[in-house]
């Protein structure tokens, strides 16, 4: 991407925002630039993308979801209002399933309904956030992440993953394989920005969609896989609720830090040392041959590729809470 653009945002793992002004000359007009992006993506990784184009970050997101898995979709300046009129408002992002059950209430299922309420409206009955999706409902960069100038960069304030089991389970053989491999990821993505966290959080949610998450702060900053499972399999055996199907798990590495700090003393400094040896060697792996190369045991039965959180490392409050 950078061979396109020397403004580039990344969002998360698969997700960038390029800034083309004043490349015209070079690449061409946006559409012809965006088609050649695609085409370089595909010969240089094999893999499809969904590119979109627009005037605003939140447009162009909008649009590279509606062109997935392997399209291009342009929208052109001045037709933003238009576009966005009869989508529904879950388009927007951050408008997750509470928001939109507020907005429900209110007779508000399309995005072109919450442009016509008004900013003050929406404000009165969502507070900060209501006036933030005004602004988007009219295709402007508003709110949290997108309120930042392009291309800048916060310090990140979380690493997670989740995943939901494609049928809701009891089998805690499963749920323990999910647990490790959802840790194991997060730590990978720690070490990978040098990070240590200090804080460890579990999410469960159930299949009647109750949600509980849970969170540990450690005596000391890690980005050990050793330590991180087992806080999280502690905070997982004390707050499941015994008999209930779950439906979705997460792991959450919080209060993060530049430094490292001496472990926990769940395991002593040698075997901590060993630990970051062997981490070391395993990471080195798995950018050769990928990331099921080699992994902990207790991964084993799990054999599902999860999705990176909506709300990646750098990107803090993109998702409000009772979206998730």
């Amino acid at each position: 991407m950078r061979q396109f653009s020397p403004l580039v945002s990344m969002a998360s793992i698969d997700e960038a925002y390029l800034d083309l002004s004043g490349t015209e000359r070079l690449l061409g007009p946006p559409l012809a630039a965006a088609h050649a992006l695609h085409e370089a993506v595909k010969d240089e990784t094999g893999l499809p993308c969904s590119i979109g184009i627009a005037t605003s970050r939140l447009v162009a997101k909008i649009c590279s979801a509606l062109a997935k898995p392997n399209g291009v979709l342009f929208v052109r300046p001045g037709a933003e209002s238009q576009f966005l009129a009869p989508l529904e408002i879950g388009r927007i992002p951050g408008v997750g399933r509470v928001t939109r059950e507020k907005l429900a209430a209110l007779g508000i299922r399309t995005i072109g309904e919450a442009a016509k309420r008004g900013e003050s409206f929406l404000e009165s009955h969502l507070g900060k956030a209501g006036a933030d999706l005004a602004g988007k409902a009219l295709g402007r960069d508003a709110g949290a992440w997108f309120s930042q100038e392009f291309a800048e960069q916060s310090d990140p304030k979380s690493i997670s993953h989740e995943t939901t089991f494609p049928e809701d389970t009891l089998d805690a053989v499963l749920v323990n394989a999910t647990i490790a491999k959802l840790t194991q990821l997060v730590g990978r993505r720690l070490r990978e920005q040098s990070l240590w966290a200090k804080t460890v959080q579990v999410k469960i949610r159930y299949s009647d969609f109750s949600t509980q998450t849970r969170a540990k702060t450690l005596a000391e900053a890690t980005q050990l896989d050793s330590v991180l499972l087992q806080t999280v399999r502690d905070l997982y055996e004390r707050n499941y609720a015994r008999g209930k199907a779950v439906r979705l798990l997460g792991v959450y590495a919080g209060s993060l830090q530049k430094a490292p700090g001496a472990q926990p003393r769940l395991f002593d400094t040698e075997g901590n040392a060993k630990w970051a040896k062997a981490l070391q060697a395993v990471d080195s792996l798995r950018d050769r041959y990928g990331e099921s190369s080699v992994g902990l045991a207790a991964t084993l039965r799990h054999g599902r590729r999860e999705r990176v959180h909506e709300n990646p490392s750098g990107l803090a409050g993109r998702v409000s809470q009772d979206d998730q």
